[in-house]
């Protein structure tokens, strides 16, 4: 039976897709390469542009068809020839771990591998001993061992130390012996582990001498480096099928009083002296906190990803699908004979569809603007730390905790809200958003739960608050100036007489400073005056940490577009109504608590969503250009609507033919269920002139002869 075919010789109603989205790009206000390369830099760009065409020339690596039609067994052993083949280009190619970035990010699938280059081999760099480093970490960067990281438990995954696997040493045969002495103890959710590593960074509690010094890390072997078996007594495997990340072999883990040697403790900070079993301490046990930063920087910066790359399929496709006409506002081209007609309007054009997308689009710039600040603030902080000038990092350790939780947040959000925008088109796979949402998803939980991740920021602006009220000394920074410029006048008020005073950052910016402070002065006094219970506050403390963090991504996004060094050129010009937009779009969505701190009116907050509406106005004619400036190679997106050329439908068309029931006109599994049933009926049929089979009676009412 033949494969079913679309009909070659059909196109989409006019206008073609390609004129709609080179139409949009040529009402951009600015120029979307200049901007490209502002985000990014010159040097980024030149090595994605060579990195893509290793990768989308690579025999293995360039082909994703598959994707979208397999199940699990078949996508994973792909995602080992694809794990092995990027090993091997790693080498071949000499990529830095910024190269490697880049390859992962484009070719866009976790692997096997993916814990093995982002947790195994960064932890043993970071907390190993020089000898520990020639033993695990020059065999691993060679792929020789393959690792993961051990943390999380069945029962125990936020509470790093509620964890209940021990490991307990004992001086006799100077060893570790590893145990999990209940169910809840099994490692769980371990990327890389059901089949896949060798041997784990495992995180267990040390014990020495019969005193527990809380989860410590260590390197233990798995498996047989031979016949890759499970070592005695150890019980491993896949922890089975997931919502999403079916290319990872996501495992559990269990000891059975298994040893290992001395040497598996990551002992660059803490040890155990070999023959007394005495435990070291480290020598400040705030060391770890700046490592948790730098990967809750790149969770921003990855947001920023995230939030861009569901905006771009939603925004061009919005560009391109026409539905309706507005009456008083026709849509009009002038067509290829030269006749002006009107057609169908984009969806783009309607206020709705910009009042969910553009916000979006709005967030992404805003996440690109705090994970540059993130990254520029921890690199200042190592600087400070290794002068023994630990007084920024508190300040940095809790902003990174709350930013984590609230950019991961939105992105989850916006790529559902993105995915709906497009309609009936955006829940087929081959939109490009619904694989995407399913392996993002896991974001919002892991590197910390996101609401429990809130309780460390608002306990830090907590604690800031009360010194500063109490004139005890405090960290002068971005925090404690807020409080502050609010104690100084608690009942200010907004200045705001029209809309377009909206427009002013100064003002918005004090808008959102004020929210946060009474936010927090209203927490100090529910917890010290009415003396209500923590847990009783975790709503209240959940918001606040919100509120601070929304504040803080204004302040970085303004600092971006509005500075001196930026105005009249391109971040000020394409990017000014983009930020004012995030900021607005967030105070309306926060609005609640904007009039309850009483520094804005009922009147005021009317005027507030004026300014939205018209800020959207101002954002439609560049927003395919903004979401084209992130410059996502369709290699990256594989997606039918964000086709950068706009041939939406064809691809449809040609995505919708290699699901493998349209292999045969006819599916498997016809002649077994189906077929019976139908056959029961036949002494009701009657055969037209070309044998085929009709219901009797259907032929007359067809007007068709039957066959004699």
């Amino acid at each position: 039976m033949a494969p079913t075919q679309f009909p070659r010789h059909l196109k989409p109603i006019e206008p073609q897709g390609q004129e709609l989205l080179q139409q949009e790009r040529a009402n951009a206000s600015f120029d979307i390469k200049h901007l490209t390369e502002k985000i990014y830099g010159k040097p980024y760009l030149d090595t994605k542009k060579r990195i893509l065409s290793v990768l989308a020339n690579d025999p293995i690596l360039s082909d994703k068809s598959h994707r979208y039609y397999t199940g699990r067994n078949i996508r994973f052993k792909k995602a080992m020839a694809a794990a092995k083949r990027m090993a091997e280009l790693i080498k071949e190619h000499q990529w830095t771990p910024e190269d490697v970035n880049i390859a992962d990010l484009l070719f866009d699938e976790a692997g096997p591998f993916r814990l093995h280059r982002s947790m195994f081999i960064p932890t043993i760099e970071g907390q190993a001993t020089e000898e520990q480093k020639r033993l695990f970490l020059e065999p691993a960067q060679r792929y020789e061992i393959i690792g993961c990281y051990a943390q999380t438990e069945l029962g125990h995954g936020s509470n790093v130390r509620g964890l209940e696997t021990t490991a307990t040493y004992d001086n006799n045969s100077q060893s570790f012996i590893f145990h999990s002495p209940t169910l809840t103890a099994s490692k769980w959710w371990i990327g890389g582990l059901g089949k896949t590593a060798t041997h784990a960074v495992v995180m267990a509690r040390l014990i020495t001498n019969g005193k527990d010094h809380g989860p410590h890390p260590f390197i233990v072997q798995l498996r047989d480096l031979v016949s890759h078996e499970p070592l005695p007594g150890i019980t491993v495997g896949d922890i089975g099928p997931k919502f999403g990340f079916g290319t990872v072999d996501n495992g559990f883990l269990m000891f059975d009083q298994y040893r290992v040697p001395h040497v598996a403790l990551l002992a660059r900070f803490s040890q155990v002296d070999k023959a007394t079993g005495e435990y070291i301490k480290p020598p400040n046990d705030k060391l770890s906190y700046g490592t948790m930063v730098f990967v809750r920087a790149n969770i921003v910066m990855e947001s920023r990803y995230v939030l861009a790359r569901a905006a771009t399929v939603a925004v061009r496709y919005s560009a391109i699908r026409s539905q309706g006409s507005d009456a008083a506002n026709p849509k009009k081209i002038a067509g290829t004979d030269g006749v002006t007609k009107v057609v169908e309007t984009p969806v783009l054009d309607y206020m709705m569809q910009q009042y969910r997308l553009f916000p979006i689009l709005a967030q992404a710039y805003a996440c690109h603007f705090t994970g540059e600040a993130m990254h520029r603030m921890y690199y200042e902080n190592q600087e400070r730390m290794a002068n023994g000038d630990f007084s920024y990092l508190a300040d940095l350790h809790a902003s990174s905790s709350g930013l984590k939780s609230l950019t991961t947040t939105m992105a989850v959000a916006a790529i559902e809200e993105c995915r709906r925008a497009c309609g009936g088109h955006g829940y087929l796979l081959s939109s490009g958003l619904g694989q995407f949402y399913q392996d993002y998803l896991p974001k919002a939980t892991w590197e910390g739960d996101n609401y429990l991740l809130t309780q460390q920021t608002t306990r830090y602006l907590l604690k800031t608050f009360r010194s500063v009220r109490a004139g005890k000394k405090y960290d002068r920074n971005f925090s404690s100036q807020y409080m502050v410029d609010y104690l100084a006048q608690p009942k200010a008020q907004c200045p705001v007489k029209e809309a377009s005073d909206f427009t002013n950052p100064e003002t918005i910016l004090t808008i959102f400073k004020y929210r946060v402070a009474f936010m927090v002065e209203q927490a100090v006094h529910g917890l010290d005056v009415e003396k209500r219970t923590w847990n009783d506050m975790l709503v209240e403390i959940y918001r606040i940490s919100r509120a601070h963090c929304q504040l803080i991504m204004v302040s970085n996004f303004f600092q971006g577009v509005f500075s001196a060094d930026n105005q009249n050129k391109v971040m000020g010009v394409a990017l000014g109504d983009v930020a004012l937009l995030y900021a607005l779009s967030t105070l309306e969505q926060e609005v609640a608590d904007v009039l309850t701190s009483g520094y804005v009116t009922p009147a005021q907050a009317l005027l507030l969503k004026q300014q939205v509406i018209a800020t959207l106005k101002k954002v439609r004619p560049n927003a395919v250009g903004l979401v084209d400036a992130f410059d996502f190679p369709d290699y990256l997106m594989n997606s039918a609507l964000g086709e950068s050329q706009g041939k939406v439908y064809e691809r449809l068309t040609e995505m919708a033919e290699r699901e493998p029931l349209n292999h045969t006109s006819v599916v498997d599994g016809y002649e077994d269920y189906y077929r019976p049933l139908i056959h029961s009926g036949k002494q009701n049929w009657e055969l037209d002139s070309n044998g085929v089979a009709h219901l009797r009676g259907y032929l007359d009412k067809a007007g068709l002869p039957a066959k004699l």
